[in-house]
């Protein structure tokens, strides 16, 4: 089993920022794709952003977004075992609980089925 643990959420005035981080532990991968993604009261939930790692090198690779936080969220790898959120100009249309999700293997995946573990959920909430 994976644990992912999110952490940075919380309530920010629009054109703000936040940075969310998710903390892997665990049973380790040769190779990994870290995905966030996002749901919002009364909707599905939808991918954000992406980035694929190698659990041997420790080293980050292809990265993919969600054209509705392209140029305004970055994801990266900040340590052996975390993933970060770095959310610019934020909107309230971003409001949401943001999940953490992990699945093994080197392919970009942008469907909630595709990963095989998730995390708790950290709330953002942005106001107008």
């Amino acid at each position: 089993q994976v644990q992912l643990v999110e952490s940075g959420g919380g309530l920010v005035q629009a054109g703000g920022s936040l940075r969310l981080s998710c903390a892997a532990s665990g049973r380790t991968f040769s190779n990994y794709v870290m995905g966030w993604f996002r749901q919002a009261p009364g909707k599905e939930r939808e991918f954000v952003a992406a980035i694929t790692w190698s659990g041997v090198t420790w080293r980050g690779g292809d990265t993919y977004y969600a054209d509705s936080v392209k140029g305004r969220f970055t994801i990266s790898r900040n340590a052996k075992n975390t993933v970060d959120l770095q959310m610019n100009s934020l909107k309230p249309e971003d409001t949401a609980v943001y999940y953490c999700a992990a699945r093994a293997g080197t392919e970009i995946a942008t469907m909630r089925h595709e990963y095989d573990y998730w995390g708790q959920g950290t709330q953002v909430t942005v106001s107008s």
